[in-house]
């Protein structure tokens, strides 16, 4: 079985669909609907395009660190392609999202309260033969992420922006690494986090890569202290090398709550009968609240990055808890 048909194995195709729900006034509102991939989240493009990567070049076990989905992704990835994969999550990460990573076939430790802490954990897990599967700051995995404005591209007219989620910044590295290769460098990012996983937003107000001292949110998948470098480039916080997609467009850091990021995913599963988790919450609560950052444009793609660690009883009970 040659690359590309490994990769093939690891991620679907998944439609654009417009949003009449979603949109108002002039506005027409797409959604990338990332939540069909095979793991539940976009992570299955990324670290499934490293994880055949390497099993291509002789890597026999797979180990990761991650806050669910990544994790999720690498244990889908590694049942595929025939290998054993271990994963180290932090206390945070829900019981939930741990049976779903253990159902898989993967070996979960739990470690930590942080991405931070489980990350140091899985580097001692390495061994001969072994390959780190890093959940944001990695090429391989920007390159598979790149895919969706690959598919995109194809399926829509361009947008005037994106919105999308942020967590370590992989997905947004991606994206504009589609975005580049796609001819749509001219496309705005809207750069979402939540209160207490903000760590992009601190960086550009502080106008320096910050670290947060801790993750205070329940987008639990978000809860990277500090965004990769690639991102920090993207975002003018660091200056950009050579190796930056060239990709032009204005990128604007909106913050949302806890609250609003819940009442997005369940206003979401009414309208489209799909449930997300709050991480994905987060892309959406600005396009459902209308908000100013929009006004300037007529058309809109969401990625709507699923994520598995709620179900919409947990949703509702977080909800009603805040």
């Amino acid at each position: 079985m040659n690359q590309a048909s490994r990769y093939r194995r690891l991620w679907v195709e998944t439609p654009v669909l417009e949003s009449v729900s979603l949109g108002w006034r002039h506005h027409q509102v797409s959604l990338k609907i990332e939540a069909m991939q095979p793991s539940g989240s976009f992570k299955a493009r990324g670290i499934g395009h490293a994880c055949a990567t390497h099993v291509a070049n002789g890597v026999t076990h797979l180990v990761a660190a991650s806050g669910g989905n990544a994790g999720q992704a690498a244990a889908w990835a590694g049942r595929m392609l025939n290998v054993p994969v271990d994963i180290v999550v932090p206390d945070s990460t829900g019981q939930r999202a741990r049976e779903l990573i253990e159902a898989e076939g993967a070996n979960v430790t739990i470690h930590g309260e942080s991405f931070a802490e489980a990350h140091v954990v899985a580097l001692s897990k390495l061994k001969e033969n072994s390959a780190y599967l890093h959940a944001y700051d990695d090429s391989l995995v920007w390159d598979g992420h790149a895919s969706m404005i690959d598919e995109a591209a194809r399926q829509t007219e361009q947008p005037d922006a994106i919105v999308l989620s942020v967590g370590g910044g992989g997905m947004l590295a991606g994206v504009a690494a589609g975005m580049a290769r796609n001819g749509w460098s001219d496309v705005d990012l809207v750069a979402v986090e939540t209160d207490g996983a903000n760590a992009l937003n601190a960086s550009i107000e502080s106008s320096e890569p910050v670290t947060l001292e801790r993750i205070d949110s329940v987008a639990v998948t978000l809860g990277a202290k500090r965004i990769c470098d690639r991102a920090l480039e993207l975002a003018g916080v660091l200056a950009r090398t050579p190796a930056t997609p060239d990709w032009r467009g204005q990128l604007s850091s909106e913050l949302v709550s806890d609250r609003e990021a819940l009442a997005a995913c369940l206003a979401f599963a009414d309208d489209h009968r799909l449930v997300v988790e709050p991480a994905c919450g987060a892309a959406l609560a600005p396009v459902y609240a209308k908000a100013p950052c929009l006004d300037q444009y007529d058309r809109i793609l969401v990625v709507v990055c699923g994520g598995t660690s709620m179900t919409f009883e947990m949703l509702k009970a977080t909800a009603a808890s805040l």
